[in-house]
Parts: C-alpha cells; sequence; structure tokens
C-alpha cells in the first residue's frame, strides 16, 4: 500500500509545478529562515550522535538512527537548495566520534529518557521553525520544501511518542479539572 504522507506530497507539488510561476530571487527572510534551520538540524545531529555513544538500549539506538536519517536528508536537500541559490552555508560542529556506550561514565552519561526528551524538545523546535518558515515563503518552492519538512517530523515524531509512552518518559502536564466539574 503507498504512503498517504507520499500521495498528498505528490500531488500538492504536481499543483504547484503546474502554476508556471516564474522564480523570483530570495527574499531575506526566506534566505535566514533556510540559514538558520540548516544549523540548527547539523547541530540536531550532534546531539543525536551523543545519544548513539552513551545508549546501550536497542529501540533508543534504532529511534536515534532513523532520526539521524531524517536530518541527514533534510541537510542535503537544503544544503543543494542553498548552494543553487548562492546561500554560504553555516559553519557547524563536526560530527562526533563513535564511542563505546560502556566507557562513558555515569556522571556525564545521558539516560535514555533524557535522550528521547532532548529529541523530543528539539522535534518540536523543528517543527515551529519549519511552519514559520512555510508561513513567510513567498517562493512556492520553497514553501513546498518547509512542508515536505515539516511532514517528516510529524512522521517520526508519532513513532517517538509511542515509544515514550511505553516506556514511561512522556511528559505530561497535569490534569485540569474545572471547578464544579466531577473529580475523576
Amino acid at each position: 500500500m503507498a504512503n498517504p504522507l507520499e500521495a498528498v506530497w505528490n500531488a500538492l507539488k504536481l499543483a504547484i509545478d503546474n502554476a508556471d510561476e516564474p522564480t523570483s530571487p530570495l527574499h531575506v527572510i526566506e534566505v535566514g529562515d533556510c540559514w538558520r534551520y540548516l544549523t540548527m538540524v547539523e547541530e540536531f545531529i550532534r546531539f543525536e550522535e551523543t545519544g548513539l555513544n552513551t545508549s546501550t538500549d536497542d529501540e533508543i539506538k534504532e529511534m536515534l538512527v532513523d532520526i539521524v536519517r531524517i536530518c541527514e536528508g533534510q541537510v542535503k536537500l537544503l544544503g543543494e537548495f542553498m548552494k543553487k541559490e548562492g546561500i554560504p552555508l553555516p559553519d557547524v560542529t563536526s560530527a562526533k566520534p563513535d564511542s563505546d556506550p560502556k566507557d562513558v561514565p555515569l556522571g556525564v552519561k545521558l539516560t535514555d529518557a533524557e535522550i528521547s526528551n532532548g529529541i523530543v524538545f528539539k522535534l518540536v523546535i523543528c517543527m515551529q521553525t519549519c511552519a514559520h518558515a512555510q508561513a513567510n515563503a513567498v517562493r512556492n518552492d520553497v514553501g513546498m520544501m518547509w512542508i515536505r519538512f515539516y511532514t517528516e517530523w510529524i512522521t517520526f515524531g508519532s513513532t517517538l511518542k509511542t515509544l515514550m509512552r511505553k516506556r514511561g518518559w512522556i511528559k505530561v502536564p497535569p490534569y485540569y479539572y474545572p471547578p464544579g466539574s466531577p473529580v475523576q
């Protein structure tokens, strides 16, 4: 069965491609959004590498490998777009070397709950940035790129939420019971 998100993506792309819109130069906010997002996702990868170097949990490691793949795909796509548009690429932190999680001291080592909640925090920031950048986009191709990134985060986020619920790591605010309502 085909991926429903892929079908929506293809329909949107077809509509945009058929719009026959002349390509205008990027405006300064579009450029800033691209530069900021690329920097952010590159730094996100460093956090994920740290998680891979500290966790021994197979499900966490699988989740981290998946999110690294998503981030690297977005970095590649956005980096190529920026080069084509003449936008200088940001200077980012180098990749973390591989290490054995057993060699990381406990006071330094991230727990699996810290890793997953750190990923959630970064995921939310990426989603907000994509939505904001999409709203700023004047060019359709730029707007479509942000929609694509956003849908990748939504898809990944639902899987991560399931894992976090299963493990009891999800942070839930206290429930609200309005005055006068029956206590449950």
